[in-house]
């Protein structure tokens, strides 16, 4: 009986670094708008990675300005567009464990590995950094990134400053051309023009300290401590007055589709959104897809769950507090029953659901670090 020629496995498999350069360039062309598909090409050997540019809509973008004005040193300012995406660990579909993995935060590209031969070189990654441990960097490839738009900061000389800060660019498609800054310096705002290139002092609407600023439909929104909402207008910079003035709440846009006004004792939840033709706050028993992450040190984002594989955790038309003093939470929903339900309970709210526990293992710079298990 003649035997078997044993096949290695190594042989068979192809070489992808073989690939004519002819052939690379046509693959990159299909892979402008696909940008995380970029840096899984990049991360196949040298030859990938020379060309395969890494995602421009990836990169920190930046913004130079006039000096700083409160500064005496007259160093030069910079205003920086950071990224923001939540990423969920893939795992496989036959784990014992059913738990998933997720980070929220910024995502950069690592230099440390441009001149080093490696067979796959590290081309995403976060820095995570987790009570008790050392910071470190871990790779972003084998995990599910999702979008959740940016967030601004301020560089002074070469040094970040905890400035709220939102860019408004005044021309539809939202890429070059005019531009308005907004900045909180504590006691003030400033406020900067393209036009002028040059600092503007404005009044703060508000006695409290700001708690968020950011941009929705061509308008900035600034919230405060103290409850205050205001909406300035980037022309004539007069601030309008938002209701309700609570403590606790959150103002969460959907992108530029809608608005909401989340109100919360932290017990239940009510939701409204912006109806801005009327002026007026409209509360809703359905967020659709969407899962609003709210309260933590990057502000407030929602993701879709129609990006979520069911099964992972998190479902749409939910709520989760990434702020507060414990580590374990659970997703709010909408007409959840209390097990000591009470005559004068109302289930027309959301509640702590205790679906799926999720345990918090990091709510600080420079990465949100949750698990949620099911």
């Amino acid at each position: 009986m003649a035997m078997k020629k044993k096949i290695s496995t190594s042989s068979i498999m192809p070489d992808w670094s073989q690939l004519p350069e002819e052939l690379l360039h046509i693959i990159s062309t299909h892979l402008e708008d696909h940008y995380f598909d970029a840096v899984h090409a990049r991360s196949v050997c040298r030859s990938w990675r020379s060309t395969f540019p890494f995602p421009s809509s990836l990169l920190r973008q930046s913004y130079s300005l006039p000096a700083f004005p409160l500064d005496s040193k007259d160093l030069c300012c910079t205003l920086e567009k950071v990224p923001l995406f939540l990423f969920r660990v893939l795992t496989p579909p036959d784990a014992a464990d059913a738990s998933s993995e997720y980070f929220l935060g910024g995502l950069g590209q690592d230099k440390s590995n441009d001149h080093v031969e490696l067979p796959s070189p590290l081309q995403c990654s976060v820095k995570v950094n987790v009570p008790g441990t050392e910071p470190i960097l871990m790779n972003m490839l084998d995990c599910q990134i999702i979008p959740l738009g940016h967030k601004y900061r301020l560089m002074i000389g070469c040094n970040p400053e905890e400035y709220s800060a939102a860019f408004l660019p005044l021309n539809e498609q939202g890429g070059g051309g005019e531009f308005v800054a907004l900045l909180d310096c504590t006691d003030l705002f400033l406020v900067l023009r393209s036009t002028e290139m040059r600092w503007i002092r404005l009044e703060k609407p508000s006695t409290a300290s700001c708690k968020e600023l950011f941009t929705f439909r061509g308008r900035f929104y600034a919230t405060f401590f103290n409850g205050d909402k205001f909406v300035i207008d980037p022309s004539s910079l007069e601030a309008t007055p938002l209701t309700p003035h609570i403590d606790s709440n959150f103002l969460v846009p959907s992108g530029n589709e809608e608005l909401f006004l989340v109100k919360t004792d932290f017990l239940r939840c009510r939701v409204s959104r912006l109806d801005e033709e009327a002026a007026e706050w409209v509360e809703v028993s359905d967020l659709g897809d969407r899962v609003l992450f709210l309260g933590g040190h990057l502000g407030n984002f929602y993701c879709s769950a129609k990006e979520l594989p069911h099964g992972c955790g998190l479902t749409g038309d939910s709520i989760l507090f990434t702020v507060g003093s414990r580590n374990v939470t659970y997703p709010y929903k909408y007409g959840v029953h209390t097990n000591k339900r009470k005559a004068e309970d109302n289930i027309n709210c959301w509640r702590s659901s205790r679906e799926n526990r999720v345990l918090f293992r990091n709510r600080y710079d420079p990465v949100l670090s949750f698990r949620v298990e099911r």
